[in-house]
C-alpha cells in the first residue's frame, strides 16, 4: 500500500506532521493512524492528567495491529511492537524529558509530557500505550500514587474482579486512603490512590503487600498473593509487583493492542459493578469524555493520603504472623529481605542454603538485572 501525504495538526501551540495518515493502524476496524492521533487529541486534557510530569514508557506498534502482531520481550526482540524507555532520536525540542533509573543502576531520559501535544506527536510513533511511572520529574524515587492491580487468572474475568473492587475501597478507607478505580483496557480493574511523596520503592511496594495480604485473608476463595502460577487458582491476583521500580501500568485513557481497539478507562466506584471492558473503545470513548466529568479529577488534583497504616500492617504481618518479603520479578537483582525465588513445586534441599553459605540464587538474579531495561 502506497503512503498517504502527510498532514499537518495544529495542537495547541504547535504544528504536528502526522505521517502516512491513512495507514491502518487497527485495519479490522478500518482505524487509520490519523484516528488514533485524533483521538489522543480528542482525550488530550485527560491523558494528560495522567501522565503530566511523569516519566513515561511508550509502546509503539509501528506497524499498527493486526492478526499475529506481536510485542518483543527481552528474549526475543523480533516482535512487531516495542517498548520504547529512551526519548526517541530527533525528537522536537518541546518534548520534555526525566531521568529515571532502573534496577540495575543504569539510567535513561524518558519522555515526560508536559501538553498534548507531545502526546500526539508519541501516537504518530506509533505509541498506542502509554505507561507513566507513579513519580513525577520532581522526585522519582519517591513514588506520589499506590496502584493495585487486580489481575483475573484463568477461569477468572472483569466481573470476578469487580466483586472484589467494594472490598478493596472499603479497605483502602480503613486505611485512610481513597482510591480510584479504572478498566485496563484488559481483563483487568486498575486502583489508584494519591499518596505523598515521602517513601521510596520498596516501602509503598511493601505497603501493596500489606494491603493485598489483608484482602486475602478477608477473601480467601476470591483473592491470591501467590506470585507462583501454580498456586494461584480462580482468583483474582493482586499483582504487587507492579509497585517495583520501572513496573508501569497502562494509563487512563490509552490505546490497547485488541482487535476492537479498547481503551483503558477512568471509573467512578458506581460504575465498576455494571461496566464491561467492551464498553469503552478509541471510537466510543470520546463521546464519553465530553459528557462524563473526568472520574479522576482529584486523583491528580485532591489530597494526598499516607501509607503509614498500611506500613503498620506490615509490621504486624512480620512481628505476628512471621511474613515479610515477597519475591521480586526475575530479571532483578536479588533485593534486601527477599525469599529465595523458588517455584513452590521445585522447593528441595538442594534449593535452599545451608546456615554457613551463600545464597545461590544471588548469582543468577544478578545476572540478569539488564534485561529489564
Amino acid at each position: 500500500m502506497a503512503s498517504s501525504p502527510a498532514l499537518e495538526l495544529e495542537i495547541g501551540d504547535r504544528t504536528l506532521r502526522v505521517s502516512n495518515p491513512d495507514k491502518p493502524y487497527f485495519a479490522e476496524l478500518g482505524v487509520s493512524k490519523r484516528e488514533v492521533v485524533e483521538y489522543f487529541i480528542a482525550v488530550g486534557p485527560g491523558i494528560l492528567a495522567a501522565l503530566r510530569d511523569r516519566p513515561t514508557t511508550l509502546e509503539r506498534w509501528p506497524g499498527g495491529v493486526f492478526e499475529g502482531a506481536k510485542l518483543s520481550t527481552r528474549m526475543d526482540n523480533r516482535g512487531d511492537a516495542f517498548f520504547q524507555k529512551r526519548v526517541p532520536k530527533n525528537a522536537p525540542d518541546w518534548v520534555q524529558t526525566a531521568r529515571i533509573a532502573f534496577p540495575s543502576g543504569r539510567t535513561a531520559d524518558e519522555v515526560c509530557p508536559t501538553e498534548v501535544a507531545v502526546i500526539a506527536w508519541a501516537a504518530n510513533l506509533g505509541t498506542l500505550t502509554f505507561h507513566p511511572w507513579p513519580v513525577t520529574r520532581s522526585d522519582v524515587d519517591r513514588p506520589d500514587q499506590l496502584r493495585i492491580d487486580l489481575d483475573p487468572q484463568p477461569g477468572t474475568s472483569f466481573t470476578e474482579a469487580a466483586q472484589v473492587a467494594p472490598d478493596v475501597r472499603e479497605l483502602l478507607a480503613e486505611a485512610g486512603l481513597t482510591g480510584f478505580p479504572k478498566t485496563s483496557g484488559g481483563r483487568g480493574l486498575h486502583v489508584y490512590v494519591p499518596i505523598q511523596p515521602r517513601w521510596e520503592f520498596p516501602d509503598v511496594r511493601r505497603a501493596v503487600i500489606a494491603f493485598g495480604r489483608e484482602l486475602e485473608r478477608r477473601l480467601p476463595q476470591q483473592v491470591t498473593m501467590s506470585w507462583w502460577k501454580e498456586e494461584r487458582g480462580e482468583r483474582i491476583f493482586i499483582d504487587y509487583n507492579q509497585m517495583a521500580r520501572d513496573r508501569t501500568i497502562a494509563s487512563a485513557y490509552s490505546v490497547r493492542p485488541s482487535p476492537r481497539a479498547l481503551v483503558s478507562a477512568p471509573l467512578v466506584w458506581d460504575e465498576v459493578a455494571l461496566a464491561l471492558p467492551e464498553d469503552f473503545d478509541l471510537r466510543s470513548m470520546p463521546a464519553r469524555f465530553d459528557t462524563v466529568p473526568d472520574p479522576h479529577a482529584e486523583l491528580y488534583d485532591g489530597p494526598e493520603g499516607s501509607i503509614e497504616t498500611l506500613l503498620e500492617w506490615a509490621d504486624r504481618d512480620a512481628t505476628d504472623r512471621g511474613l515479610e518479603g515477597m519475591p521480586y520479578p526475575p530479571d532483578y537483582p536479588k533485593m534486601p529481605g527477599e525469599p529465595p525465588r523458588v517455584q513452590p513445586s521445585k522447593k528441595n534441599a538442594a534449593n535452599w542454603p545451608k546456615p554457613d553459605q551463600p545464597d545461590e540464587n544471588d548469582a543468577t538474579e544478578n545476572s540478569g538485572s539488564r534485561g529489564h531495561e
